[in-house]
């Protein structure tokens, strides 16, 4: 579907930067409650469809949420892509509102520029599963201060700080538990990712939560979208190395933790993993390539709705 008008949002801590294609018009509004109301009436009038903004963190949530509510349809993108459309370009300046023009025009030429919002329910999960991961830091911070400290009251503090910690990450768990199984059919894909070796209820919730796709992609997208597909590095006769890259970190690190604990058992892996070191790949590069074969099957058994059983062959 071609779009005729297209906007880009420049996103700061206190404006939005809104810029339109191909009139080339510019305006800011507040970052605040007010200022998303002018934004998306503004864009109303104008007749904008489809409404861009770089990745960069909370600042654009309130305005994300608002806009796939108001019917727009919405993508938010990786800024590389907004500076790589810079320099093909031969620009050099950058203000906020050049940006707004810039990611405007980005809009209007790109076709997977809008990609689909969570619902509010969605988003409610992804804020939960972000915030025990934070959770989860902050406990591994005050260990390690515990483990570094001569002081005794230091060392009391720390370990209240862990205590403290861990009562909250037990009550964000379990409201994000609750949400996932209030998803259709949350409980039975969570009993059918942990069919598979290696994934417990905390891979289980964090794939379900940070990616809802699974289930409704082929095997390379899925492997892309988890940050696990080799990229290839080859040029003329020189053939590089791949490299894993992109992708959703929080996904490829819960699949990586995933491909150690599966690496390990005999009804998982670990048949798969001493092939790979037998061939002479790295450690870790071997643990990549079990994580990838964890998503893809992840991937088959929801589409299928069977649980993960272990190859006849085997």
């Amino acid at each position: 579907m071609t779009h005729s008008c297209a906007a880009g949002v420049d996103v700061g801590r206190d404006y939005f930067d809104v810029g339109v294609a191909p009139s080339g018009r510019v305006f800011r509004a507040p970052n605040a409650s007010k200022g998303v109301e002018v934004v998306i009436g503004r864009l109303k009038r104008q007749g904008v469809r489809r409404v861009v903004l770089e990745s960069i963190g909370g600042y654009a949530a309130r305005l994300v949420r608002a806009l796939a509510e108001a019917g727009f349809e919405v993508g938010v993108i990786d800024p590389k892509r907004i500076r790589a459309l810079r320099i093909a370009e031969g620009k050099r300046a950058k203000t906020d509102r050049l940006d707004a023009k810039l990611i405007a025009r980005f809009a209007l030429m790109m076709q997977d520029a809008a990609r689909a919002i969570p619902s509010p329910q969605g988003f409610e999960i992804r804020s939960l599963s972000t915030r025990r991961r934070q959770l989860v830091e902050m406990i591994a911070m005050e260990k390690v201060r515990l483990k570094q400290t001569l002081d005794e009251p230091v060392a009391e503090s720390c370990r209240m700080m862990i205590r403290l910690l861990g009562e909250e990450r037990a009550r964000i768990e379990a409201q994000l538990h609750t949400a996932l199984m209030a998803q259709p059919a949350g409980q039975q894909r969570s009993d059918l990712l942990q069919s598979i070796p290696g994934i417990g209820p905390a891979i289980s919730a964090t794939l379900l939560a940070d990616l809802p796709e699974l289930g409704q992609l082929d095997r390379k997208a899925v492997a892309s979208l988890a940050g696990l597909a080799p990229h290839p590095n080859q040029s003329g006769t020189r053939n590089g190395p791949a490299h894993i890259a992109g992708g959703r970190p929080c996904v490829r690190a819960a699949l990586y933790m995933a491909a150690v604990s599966a690496a390990r058992s005999d009804k998982g892996f670990k048949a798969e993993y001493q092939a790979l070191r037998a061939a002479g790949k790295p450690a870790k590069v071997a643990f990549v390539a079990i994580a990838r074969r964890l998503v893809v099957a992840a991937n088959a058994i929801l589409k299928s709705g069977k649980p993960w059983e272990l190859p006849a062959h085997r």
